[in-house]
């Protein structure tokens, strides 16, 4: 079940404290000044997202605001993935004050090494 027209799927995201655990172990990172993003290959038909945003970043409204930009660019992006992927998205404290586009555009550079890294 969807949640509004275009949103994730509960078997679309990372819930479980061990698959985050596993990814902070065994994936690969890509990180730029905005976000690191660990990543692995899965066998599953699709990607899944799991995003980490600290307290240390700030209030929850701010919190809640990178949140929802990761997953509106996952959502919009991740079939140019080329392949299935779990990722986690780690917001850095220098991403609480990023614009829109500046969240977009850094998760864009990251998502396309990501591709690169696969190929």
């Amino acid at each position: 079940m969807q949640t509004g027209g275009n949103g994730l799927q509960k078997t679309d995201k990372l819930l479980k404290r061990g698959q985050f655990v596993f990814l902070s172990r065994t994936a690969d990172s890509v990180a730029d000044r905005f976000f690191v993003v660990a990543y692995f290959e899965n066998q599953l038909d699709r990607s899944r997202l799991g995003v980490t945003v600290t307290r240390k970043i700030g209030h929850a409204v701010l919190r809640n605001r990178i949140k929802r930009l990761v997953r509106q660019y996952f959502r919009t992006n991740r079939h140019r993935l080329g392949a299935n992927f779990d990722i986690n998205v780690i917001a850095r404290k220098s991403a609480a004050g990023a614009s829109s586009k500046e969240v977009f555009a850094s998760l864009e550079r990251l998502f396309c090494k990501i591709r690169e890294s696969c190929h």
